[in-house]
């Protein structure tokens, strides 16, 4: 099997999450001599959400002046965790989970491949993209653009709900014992749904073409009851007719396996780097 001594996991984080969800898989990775990091995305952060206290968040509150934060600003929390990785030479796969995907996606430009900077004389750089149960978004397209009808109606997905400001404000995610822990037992999913934070509804479009540039996999969650896998699959398959195929993982999980599948998730990440990095 291929050395992984030099590779490196960056984990893209989905919406209404923080890093220490991804504890568990951030060890995991770290006890295989892989090195791993999730840094925080801003959409998700309390801090940056204008909540008020983040212990006891008011999710009844306007936006912050200026505005939500926006994708914009999650692909440059993904760059600041980059940086120093790939000037260690290291060799990077982007794990994207739910709507960490977008973030992924468009976080992988041609500057940050290992391809780009071999051609330049420099060592490490991203050299494939892991989608876990996440987003693939097609370019131009917004996650919020992709899911919604394109009749101009609004539909609020049944793990989501909306608070005073309805659509212009925060969602937060309801049932989540159901939708996103189904798999954990009943005190693991209570302690994780404590945890979630929020979203603003994420605007900002695909610009960069990273499917067609790097390679990417995709771990279908069969028991994923948020994405069902059947759209998981079709979502890779389309993006796979026009940009290449995708690796096709699968496994038993929910649309949590970074705490349900975790060793599993490990697994699949040295496979495919095993695949990519040659």
């Amino acid at each position: 099997m291929t050395s992984l001594s030099d590779l490196a996991v960056v984990i893209c984080h989905g919406s209404y999450h923080s890093p220490e969800f991804y504890l568990p898989l951030v060890n995991a990775l770290k006890s295989r001599e892989i090195e791993a990091v999730c840094p925080q995305l801003p959409t998700a952060d309390l801090s940056k959400l204008n909540v008020g206290d983040v212990v006891n968040p008011d999710f009844d509150r306007g936006a912050p002046a200026g505005g939500y934060p926006q994708g914009e600003e999650d692909c440059e929390a993904v760059w600041k965790a980059l940086e120093p990785l790939v000037n260690q030479g290291k060799r990077v796969i982007l794990l994207a989970h739910s709507s960490g995907g977008w973030v992924a996606t468009e976080a992988a430009r041609p500057e940050w491949e290992e391809k780009s900077r071999k051609a330049k004389g420099l060592t490490g750089g991203i050299v494939g993209i892991l989608y876990v149960g996440a987003f693939i978004i097609p370019v131009g397209e917004s996650v919020n653009s992709f899911f919604q009808p394109k009749d101009g109606s609004f539909v609020v997905p049944p793990f989501m709900q909306f608070h005073k400001h309805g659509a212009a404000g925060l969602g937060t995610v309801v049932n989540a014992e159901k939708f996103l822990f189904n798999d954990l037992d009943e005190a693991d999913a209570k302690k994780w749904t404590s945890l979630l934070t929020a979203s603003p509804i994420l605007t900002s479009k695909i610009t960069n073409n990273a499917y067609e540039a790097v390679p990417c996999a995709y771990l279908v969650l069969d028991g994923d009851l948020t994405l069902d896998k059947t759209y998981q699959e079709a979502m890779a398959m389309a993006q796979g007719e026009k940009t290449g195929n995708f690796t096709i993982y699968h496994c038993p999980a929910g649309h949590s396996p970074h705490l349900s599948w975790t060793s599993g998730v490990v697994e699949t990440v040295e496979d495919f780097a095993a695949k990519v990095m040659g």
